[in-house]
């Protein structure tokens, strides 16, 4: 009976899979009326399977069942039954002009069925044949793959784009860039517009980070080997942290989206929307596409699209929620921490003596955070004064400094534009270049050398200036290893950047070089930002950017210790001779 009970949950995980391809096809491909019956009722059939799966594991380990996981299960089976009486006794198909005709209740009925069974499912992350940083790279190559077959469906598109553009917009998504080879305002359906939406938002966190969080939920436990490799891509310092950390990652995720989007949606004039549900998805992208600095946009001009460009209060928010998800998840945390131990000490000081904690926040939060703010203050000063008479010149006093504050901080990997960058002038351009190339926070979801990168190499010239022989701050020696790190990144970054920009002035001569470098910046930085010639890029050129958007998402020194074998420490040491430098 038992055996039994394994092959028929792996009957329901197969069947759940194929009911996510089904959803796939009903939504990529247009249905006759014919089809569209056989595909809800293949729906209904996996839901039946999926009910029974729940309530069979139930039956088998009733006493090992989690309160989580039932309040879960509770709701997906009410869920389900609740579409079972609609379809069956009421007769009537639940529809909504979210995402085509199609009754989307029911495809999010077999969604859940489909997560669910996944979640059983045991996912072994082998060290042996391959390492934390190939997993990481295999993981952002497959949805990237699955993502250009997603967008190349006849019913992703209005006119249908070429495998190459797919491809190009797929790797833009995922690596959470916004670097586009078409309108995705005009080109893309609402289907494919929810196609780039997930993509961003899986290229954000990683799949790793939902797939392993989503089984430990519902498992209640992983193997010793699958918390090694993850805490290694997580940096969790110790290995009972792993899944705490994850679980802050998507909660924190979610919960600035969410609230993000709501405010994006309370700042929109319903003037500008056809429907209130197409206001509602462009808060929902917007919210998603901002956090994880991906920098894609539902309109053709981005917002500097004449219904936008003056809206401060939604720059505002935007700012705040790429700003966040450009900090980087241990930074926001530490943050949050700080924040709770501030209001702790100040609502109960009249009752308790103040509780000193000293280094609430970390060395880590401390160096970002002042990196954060004095490259963003710097960059806001120059961009409100070069550009005042220039792309300002249309804003008046605090649309003034709201556009400037935008301009300032959209380089460093958001990649949203308020104003015609093509429209510049060469110093701001200059400027535009740093900012990028510096992007975003450690283990953030924006891209570039890192401000902890920038921040070492300014602190090792001035210890060097000074004589030191090690760098310290805030009565702290940052580690060698740190120190080696962050030149490598700074060079390898310069490298590939270098490269980039000669090949593409080879396969596109045409092609202005500031123009050029500003492409190919912008792709390793991930920001998304353009001087306007992404989309007449040749064939050649857009693979090369490609290849950088994604050599830029994973780090070229992730890939670097991906293709090389680590050896084991000697113990041993030459003697150490000094070389001539200057």
């Amino acid at each position: 009976m038992k055996f039994d009970l394994k092959r028929f949950y792996k009957i329901a995980f197969w069947t759940s899979l194929l009911g996510l391809l089904a959803i796939i096809t009903g939504f990529g491909f247009s249905q006759t009326e014919f089809s569209q019956n056989l595909l809800d009722g293949f729906y209904f059939f996996v839901l039946a399977i999926g009910l029974i799966s729940t309530f069979a594991r139930y039956i088998q380990k009733f006493n090992l069942i989690r309160k989580k996981v039932f309040l879960f299960d509770l709701i997906s089976v009410v869920f389900t039954l609740w579409i079972y009486y609609l379809y069956l006794f009421v007769g009537v198909p639940f529809k909504t002009d979210l995402m085509l005709d199609n009754p989307i209740w029911v495809e999010l009925a077999v969604l859940l069925t489909f997560i669910r069974e996944f979640s059983e499912m045991r996912i072994e992350l082998k060290r042996a044949l391959l390492n934390p940083a190939q997993i990481f790279i295999l993981s952002f190559l497959f949805i990237i793959f699955v993502g250009s077959l997603l967008l190349s469906l006849p019913n992703a598109t209005n006119n249908g784009i070429s495998y190459l553009d797919a491809l190009f917009t797929s790797t833009s998504a995922v690596c959470v860039t916004g670097l586009a080879v078409v309108d995705t305002g005009t080109q893309f359906t609402i289907f494919g517009k929810s196609i780039i939406m997930i993509l961003i938002q899986v290229g954000g966190l990683g799949i790793l980070t939902f797939a392993s969080y989503f089984s430990y939920f519902f498992k209640g436990g992983t193997t010793y080997e699958n918390q090694l490799v993850l805490s290694d891509m997580t940096n969790s310092n110790k290995l009972g942290e792993v899944f705490s950390t994850l679980k802050y990652i998507i909660l924190i995720t979610f919960g600035i989206e969410f609230f993000s989007g709501v405010l994006i949606y309370s700042s929109l004039e319903s003037k500008n929307f056809d429907s209130h549900s197409e206001q509602l998805f462009f808060a929902a992208f917007h919210a998603i596409s901002a956090f994880c600095n991906a920098g894609f946009s539902t309109l053709s001009n981005g917002l500097y699209d004449s219904g936008f460009r003056f809206n401060y209060y939604l720059q505002l928010v935007l700012i705040i929620t790429f700003v966040l998800g450009g900090l980087g998840f241990p930074i926001v945390v530490n943050l949050l921490t700080y924040l709770k131990y501030k209001i702790s000490n100040l609502v109960f000081s009249s009752f308790r003596a103040n509780v000193y904690r000293p280094w609430v926040l970390n060395i880590n939060s401390r160096i970002t955070l002042i990196t954060t703010l004095s490259i963003s203050t710097v960059a806001f000063f120059a961009f409100y004064f070069l550009e005042y008479n220039n792309t300002l010149s249309e804003h008046i006093g605090f649309g003034k400094m709201v556009t400037a504050l935008f301009g300032a901080t959209t380089p460093r990997t958001a990649g949203f534009n308020t104003i015609d960058t093509a429209a510049m002038k060469f110093p701001t351009l200059m400027l535009v270049f740093l900012l990028m190339w510096i992007g975003a926070s450690p283990q953030s979801t924006g891209g570039g050398i890192k401000t902890s990168t920038f921040a070492i190499a300014t602190l090792n010239i001035l210890s060097l200036a000074k004589g030191k022989s090690r760098i310290e701050i805030f009565r702290r020696e940052i580690a060698d290893i740190s120190v080696r790190r962050a030149f490598a990144i700074i060079s390898l970054s310069l490298v590939i950047i270098g490269l980039a920009i000669m090949f593409i002035s080879i396969f596109d001569p045409d092609k202005k070089l500031v123009d050029i470098a500003f492409e190919c910046f912008s792709a390793y930085s991930t920001v998304g930002l353009s001087l306007g010639i992404t989309g007449s890029l040749s064939s050649a050129s857009k693979l090369v950017i490609i290849i950088v958007m994604f050599v830029g998402r994973i780090s070229m020194l992730s890939l670097v210790i991906a293709m090389f074998k680590k050896i084991k420490h000697k113990n041993y040491s030459y003697p150490k001779e000094e070389i001539s430098i200057n």
